[in-house]
């Protein structure tokens, strides 16, 4: 038995990461819980020494005390913020308006929010939840065709993936040991290529298959709330964060960098080739 659980250590504890995900636990217990339960056994069967956990305490205060990650938690609660005051829902509708009386202008609302919302939160979950509860009953009621409208919503929700500030663009600059600023910069460009080539698809889809993204009828072109506001306050609100932002960086980006490369330089500096 113990032979078997050292050949098979790694597939077996995959296999009970993958049970523990489908039993309906949020993610972040599940890796802890199968860690430490694979590690408890690899300790007893001898894989590593027991010592090695004694250094989980001084890990979990590292990750509490690491300055990138901070960033985090607070474009987390943008994304919420946007999410539970129904900002997002506003902003579709609104930009939803502008392209409704074009061929595929639903479409395009749904890139162009999911890129914005993208922006300005960093968080996946928020924008397709947002997008999908929203657009999705919409495009099908007006004939979209499902398997655009339904593609359209994830991958512009996804966009948060790539165009800054991503969450995922954080964590990967701190296990590689680059400056935030290098990975964002090094992301946006392709973000954009990557938005341009979902309105592309679109354009072309309402060229060649029009019935699958048909333009909204003039009475559907028009909303506004019950009490006669509409989504303009929250495309502005948007917006200006997006544009301070800018400001600030525009600003401050040389105060910024400016330490960051003198300490690469030094860096590298100090290597030495060894033949």
């Amino acid at each position: 038995m113990t032979e078997l659980l050292s050949t098979q250590f790694v597939p077996l504890m995959f296999a009970g990461l993958l049970l523990f995900l489908l039993s309906g636990f949020p993610v972040a217990f599940a890796l802890s819980a199968t860690g430490l339960f694979f590690g408890f056994i690899g300790m007893e069967i001898g894989l590593f020494p027991a010592n090695l956990f004694q250094a989980l305490p001084l890990r979990v205060l590292g990750i509490m005390q690491n300055d990138t990650l901070l960033a985090i938690p607070f474009f987390t609660l943008m994304g919420l913020i946007l999410e539970r005051s129904r900002m997002a829902e506003d902003l579709l509708e609104t930009v939803g308006q502008v392209f409704g009386a074009v061929r595929g202008g639903l479409a395009v609302a749904v890139i162009l929010v999911g890129a914005l919302l993208a922006a300005t939160t960093g968080v996946v979950a928020a924008a397709v939840i947002s997008m999908g509860l929203i657009s999705l009953p919409i495009m099908l009621r007006y004939g979209y065709n499902r398997t655009i409208a339904t593609g359209t919503i994830t991958a512009s929700g996804t966009l948060a993936q790539a165009i800054p500030p991503s969450l995922v663009l954080i964590v990967l600059a701190d296990q590689l040991g680059r400056s935030v600023g290098d990975m964002y910069a090094g992301a946006l460009i392709p973000a954009l290529m990557l938005v341009g080539l979902y309105l592309t698809f679109v354009v072309l889809v309402a060229i060649f298959l029009p019935k699958w993204v048909p333009a909204l009828p003039k009475e559907a072109r028009i909303y506004t709330e019950p009490n006669g506001a509409s989504g303009h306050v929250s495309l502005l609100v948007l917006l200006t964060i997006c544009g301070a932002a800018s400001w600030i960086w525009s600003l401050n980006h040389e105060r910024i960098l400016n330490p960051l490369l003198d300490r690469e330089m030094a860096a590298g500096g100090d290597e030495v080739l060894i033949l």
